[in-house]
C-alpha cells in the first residue's frame, strides 16, 4: 500500500491563537469569522468557479498542533466525559489519531478575488485555530450530508453548557461587535476541561490581539481582565 502525501492548499486565519478556548465543534461559534488564504500554487480562480452558489463547505485539515511523538493510542479520554472514561479513538473526534486529519463544516460568508492573495474565502463557524493548514475544500450537500435523526452515541448524553457572560473588564475599544460575540460564544460553551471546577481559578486565553482572563463560578463566566498581547 502506497503512502498518501497531502500538501496543504491553504491556511485559515482567525482570532483564536491557541487551542484553549477554541470552539469544540464547528458551528458552536456562529459569529467567529475566519479567512482562508490559499497557498500560491492553488490561487487559480478557475478552481473556485461556482463555489459562491454553495452556502456551506466542508474543510479537511491537519491537526498541526496536536501531534504526539509516541504515535497514536486506540483509546482516548474525551474531555466532555470528564477525562476519566476511555472511548475508542474512531468513536471520537480526538485530534490524536493515526492520521491527524480533521473535518469541519463551515458557512461561506464571502468569496472574493483579491489583488494580494487571489481567491479568499471568508467563513463562519470554524473550530480551527489560527494558522491551521487546510488540505481540501468540498461543497456541503444538504440532500446527502444531513442526517438530523442519526444516533449520536455518547455525545447525546452530554448536556450543552450555556454560561451567562458577565463583563467586569472594559471591552477594548478596538474589539469589533462580531469579535465580542465570538468570544462570548466560546466562553459560554465553558472552555475548561470537564474535570476542572474551581470557581476561584483565573483562566487565560489568547484571543485576537488580547490576553483574556476569566473565572467561571456555577453558570456564570466573568471576564475579569483584558490586556493587549506584547
Amino acid at each position: 500500500m502506497k503512502n498518501l502525501i497531502c500538501t496543504p492548499i491553504a491556511v485559515i486565519h482567525n482570532d483564536f491563537k491557541e487551542k484553549f478556548g477554541l470552539p469544540r465543534q464547528s458551528g458552536l461559534s456562529v459569529h467567529l469569522l475566519s479567512e482562508i488564504i490559499m497557498e500560491p500554487p492553488y490561487r487559480n480562480p478557475d478552481a473556485f468557479r461556482g463555489i459562491e452558489d454553495f452556502e456551506r463547505l466542508w474543510l479537511l485539515w491537519e491537526f498541526s498542533e496536536a501531534k504526539k511523538a509516541d504515535g497514536w493510542s486506540p483509546t482516548v479520554r474525551p474531555p466532555r466525559l470528564g477525562g476519566n472514561q476511555r472511548m475508542g479513538v474512531f468513536a471520537t473526534r480526538s485530534p490524536f489519531r493515526p492520521n491527524a486529519i480533521g473535518l469541519t463544516c463551515v458557512k461561506l460568508e464571502k468569496f472574493e478575488i483579491t489583488e494580494k492573495y487571489g481567491p479568499v474565502l471568508t467563513v463562519s463557524g470554524a473550530d480551527l485555530m489560527d494558522g491551521t493548514p487546510i488540505l481540501d475544500i468540498k461543497p456541503y450537500l444538504p440532500y446527502a450530508d444531513s442526517y438530523p435523526d442519526a444516533a449520536a452515541g455518547f455525545t447525546a448524553q452530554i448536556p450543552k453548557p450555556t454560561l451567562q457572560i458577565v463583563w467586569r473588564a472594559a471591552v477594548p475599544p478596538d474589539m469589533t461587535p462580531a469579535q465580542r460575540l465570538a468570544l462570548e460564544e466560546a466562553l459560554a460553551d465553558d472552555p475548561r476541561p470537564a474535570y476542572q471546577n474551581d470557581p476561584v481559578r483565573v483562566y487565560g486565553m489568547a484571543y485576537g490581539s488580547w490576553n483574556v482572563k476569566f473565572v467561571i463560578d456555577g453558570a456564570v463566566a466573568t471576564v475579569c481582565e483584558i490586556s493587549e498581547m506584547k
